[in-house]
């Protein structure tokens, strides 16, 4: 096995490619503390591209909520429970990514979903952690009875643990955009991908006889323009990009900036190993223990800072460029109070205020010669 090195747990380790980063990485942040469920980044997602036979269970997107939710079941759990005790000291994980975890014989430390697993996609759905009692009060923040949505899609992961079990080659990642897709052609239907990858988001097609993933809407980055599921987002918590490493973060990326900057968005389960690319910020009321164990040790920070950000007009104002156009934004900035996303040349894509205005208009309208009333 070659010795690569992954930044998100700051320290070499095992995969079985030497390390190959692209050109540029395909990234995304999505903000956790606005989704509300509506699911309708899962149907522009399933209309778009598993419409086919054979594709009936496959959600390429899919929203769960945690911590009971799931697709496919334990998704999470089952994996998390193989790879036992995981240890931090500080920002380095010190305990065995999956990889170095593996069983004598196996690439990968995993497992495959059996066709129970994948009947019980609302699994979970709006069930609350904890109870509270008789005459128990609520603030906020509060961990007390608590839930939140986690959006997901393919982490289009730096080491895919896909590629590395793929006896046949098939998958690889694209050199110019990172983004991790399967040859059709090659692939003979060993689901080897599938029991590999810890996220469970590789689908085997019984039709067809081959696996098949999340393609990033790759025709879609190719045009600037951001994938389905992030274009029909009503909560607006998506923001597609592009991502560097720690030493060549830019300010004034978008995504650099959030994740290596100001540290707000952190990537899913760390520990796998994997580097993935899709970075999430943290819900605010949720047990600390519990974020910890899914993103990592900087989860504490990350929430702290997003909960400043009302007086923090950068980050703010960047949390507001999400989803105010369907454009990739490789650039931004702030004058005053608009926020400009921009391409790479500098031109804008976008532009939006820091606060919307107010308007009030008075109950008879002078022009109109009409009586504005509120309706019961």
């Amino acid at each position: 096995m070659a010795r690569v090195y992954n930044w998100q747990i700051h320290r070499p380790m095992s995969y079985w490619y030497p390390e190959n980063r692209p050109k540029r990485q395909f990234a995304a942040v999505f903000d956790i503390n606005k989704c509300i469920a509506c699911q309708t980044c899962t149907l522009a997602c399933k209309t778009t591209w598993t419409s086919g036979k054979g594709q009936e269970y496959m959600l390429w997107n899919n929203v769960e909520s945690k911590p009971y939710g799931c697709y496919p079941l334990a998704w999470d759990l089952g994996l998390l429970k193989a790879l036992g005790f995981q240890t931090w000291n500080g920002e380095s994980y010190s305990g065995r990514t999956i990889f170095e975890a593996a069983p004598v014989g196996e690439r990968v430390l995993g497992w495959r979903p059996g066709d129970r697993d994948y009947a019980y996609p609302n699994v979970g759905e709006d069930d609350c952690a904890g109870r509270a009692e008789k005459g128990a009060a609520f603030q906020v923040p509060h961990e007390l009875m608590w839930f939140f949505y986690l959006a997901r899609i393919c982490n289009h992961c730096t080491y895919p643990a896909c590629l590395a079990s793929c006896p046949r080659g098939s998958i690889y990642k694209r050199p110019d955009d990172g983004i991790v897709l399967v040859d059709q052609g090659r692939c003979r239907g060993y689901r080897e991908c599938t029991r590999g990858c810890p996220y469970k988001k590789v689908y085997f097609n019984p039709l067809t006889g081959t696996s098949e993933k999340c393609i990033a809407c790759y025709p879609k980055i190719e045009q600037g323009l951001q994938p389905q599921c992030f274009a029909n987002c009503i909560g607006k918590i998506r923001l597609a990009g592009w991502i560097s490493t720690p030493d060549n973060a830019r300010p004034e990326n978008p995504v650099d900036y959030l994740v290596h900057v100001r540290k707000v968005a952190l990537p899913p389960f760390p520990q796998f190993g994997l580097e993935p690319n899709v970075y999430y910020i943290p819900p605010i009321h949720a047990p600390a223990a519990f974020l910890h164990q899914m993103f990592g040790p900087g989860v504490e920070e990350a929430v702290k800072t997003y909960r400043q950000a009302a007086d923090d007009p950068d980050l703010a104002g960047l949390l507001g460029l999400f989803g105010s156009t369907e454009r990739v934004l490789p650039r931004w900035k702030r004058e005053g109070d608009w926020i400009m996303g921009l391409d790479e040349s500098g031109r804008q894509l976008a532009r939006v205020p820091m606060r919307e205005p107010v308007y009030i208009n008075g109950a008879y309208d002078a022009k109109y010669q009409v009586v504005r009333t509120n309706c019961p």
